[in-house]
């Protein structure tokens, strides 16, 4: 009986340990993403208040906190006009249609980003080692890069549905 009773404080102990070890994990990795927004490097710079006043909930969730959409739900997943892929927070332009294919991951996906408009940030969160992508103008989270894409880059930019907005391509009249 004795010899139970060690048993349950020590795994109690076990347990309350492990707790305490995630619980610093994710304040470590939420201090991390608090100092990539902070970061004062980009060009439009809001604070954290403002971002939430312009973005609405799950915006914010995504663009400014690196989180991330259900895959399949965002409205550019399946989306092949032409023009512009932009920044949903500051409205930079970041992608061209014609680098957007169908990567079948239920996220938008691009083989190139315009030159300059995106920041990469090695990401090691979640227990894996990723290439996350930020907007170079105002620091947001728009996805992460891998190097399994089709073409002739090698790249799949898989982004957030949620961290775009689109311009379409002017109509030239005859």
């Amino acid at each position: 009986m004795k010899t139970n009773y060690i048993y349950l404080v020590l795994l109690f102990f076990m347990m309350s340990l492990n707790a305490c070890q995630s619980q610093e994990s994710q304040q470590k990795e939420q201090t991390k993403k608090e100092n990539i927004m902070s970061n004062k490097e980009f060009k439009v710079i809001k604070s954290e208040e403002e971002w939430k006043q312009s973005l609405s909930d799950e915006e914010y969730f995504v663009l400014r906190q690196a989180g991330t959409e259900r895959p399949h739900t965002g409205k550019y997943n399946m989306h092949f006009e032409e023009g512009i892929y932009l920044c949903n927070a500051c409205k930079e332009p970041l992608f061209e249609s014609d680098t957007k294919f169908d990567a079948h991951c239920g996220w938008p996906s691009f083989d190139k980003a315009i030159k300059g408009k995106v920041v990469e940030k090695l990401d090691r969160s979640h227990g894996m080692t990723r290439m996350e992508i930020l907007c170079a103008s105002c620091g947001s989270h728009l996805g992460h890069v891998f190097n399994d894409g089709p073409t002739e880059t090698g790249l799949r930019y898989c982004m957030n549905s949620v961290s775009l907005d689109f311009e379409e391509a002017n109509e030239k009249e005859d």
